[in-house]
């Protein structure tokens, strides 16, 4: 039997993480090493459990991450999932800094000594974009971002890029759509309500939309859809991108907020539209606003990636998982 590949997974108790470690603890092939600020836990009714190992820790602190990279030799591959979302991002910058920023150079460079030519794969947003954009964008559009969160993803996107020529790590860069439905509790991202606007109804509580324009689009993908383009990415031949342009714009689908209140009503009901407020919040409408809308995905789709097909999908995928 082929030894395990070890893999660490930051930020794992976040929703990304879980999210693939459920799909890689059901493959006796993986060992995962799960980490976070929080206790991360080990996702339930997987098949292989005692394949993952938990660790709480600071990834700020180079002592934990020596740790950290101590309990996972030899090392396949890293997720760095962890972070600091858009609006909590916006809302304190130094925080921004320190996690977003420093933590990721700290365990990359760590990373470049322990483990060379390690796979790295780095959850970055499509919040690298802003404002003057095209209704589509396509590789050929230049990154602006207008937000701290933005700005701090394509300062690490750079710095990846280059460690990647050099031959440091083998890096792949993903540019996330929005996920929903995220199940959970709400998050400090800007787009966090696109969730909430499905999650919240279907439990009886309101939602909070902040902003009065039914019509906003924005790009989005399902969680399913996520998890399954993250094993395809881990196991992706290196040479389909170039050395030094290590960014995927990983594929979702357009819709508009009217979209979302539609499936609502189609697949959950029409009187859970009760429990939607629209209340404008102009900082966060500020930062839905200078949003990329759609994308062309010519490129992520030559290179093997899954799409969403219809917003109404995502909802639907929702509100199954309630009944299973």
């Amino acid at each position: 039997m082929s030894p395990q590949k070890n893999i660490i997974i930051t930020g794992a108790g976040g929703l990304v993480g879980p999210l693939l470690a459920s799909r890689l603890l059901n493959d006796p092939t993986y060992r995962l090493v799960l980490t976070d600020v929080v206790e991360p836990v080990v996702p339930k009714g997987v098949k292989h459990p005692e394949n993952a190992v938990c660790l709480r820790g600071d990834l700020s602190d180079p002592v934990f991450i020596n740790t950290l990279l101590e309990t996972s030799q030899p090392l396949h591959a890293i997720f760095i999932f962890h972070g600091i979302m858009s609006a909590g991002s916006e809302a304190n910058y130094d925080l921004s800094l320190k996690v977003n920023v420093e933590s990721v150079k700290t365990l990359l460079l760590a990373l470049r000594i322990k483990n060379p030519g390690v796979r790295v794969i780095y959850s970055s947003s499509q919040a690298v974009y802003g404002q003057p954009l095209p209704p589509v964008i396509t590789d050929d559009v230049t990154p602006t971002p207008e937000g701290t969160y933005g700005a701090h993803k394509l300062l690490n996107e750079i710095f990846i890029n280059d460690m990647h020529r050099k031959g440091f790590i083998d890096a792949f860069i993903l540019r996330f759509p929005t996920v929903c439905v995220r199940p959970g509790l709400p998050s400090n991202a800007a787009p966090s309500f696109v969730s909430g606007m499905i999650r919240e109804p279907m439990k009886g509580e309101e939602c909070v939309i902040p902003l009065k324009d039914r019509s906003l689009r924005m790009f989005l993908c399902a969680p399913s859809t996520l998890q399954e383009n993250l094993v395809r990415i881990l196991n992706m031949d290196s040479n389909k991108l170039p050395k030094h342009i290590r960014h995927i714009n990983i594929p979702g689908v357009s819709g508009t907020i009217q979209d979302l209140m539609d499936g609502l009503a189609k697949y959950g009901g029409e009187d859970k539209l009760k429990l939607l407020r629209e209340e404008t919040k102009p900082e966060l409408e500020r930062i839905l606003r200078s949003w990329p809308q759609d994308f062309d995905m010519t490129t992520p789709l030559k290179l093997g990636l899954k799409r969403d097909e219809k917003v109404g999908d995502l909802v639907k995928e929702y509100i199954d998982s309630l009944k299973s």
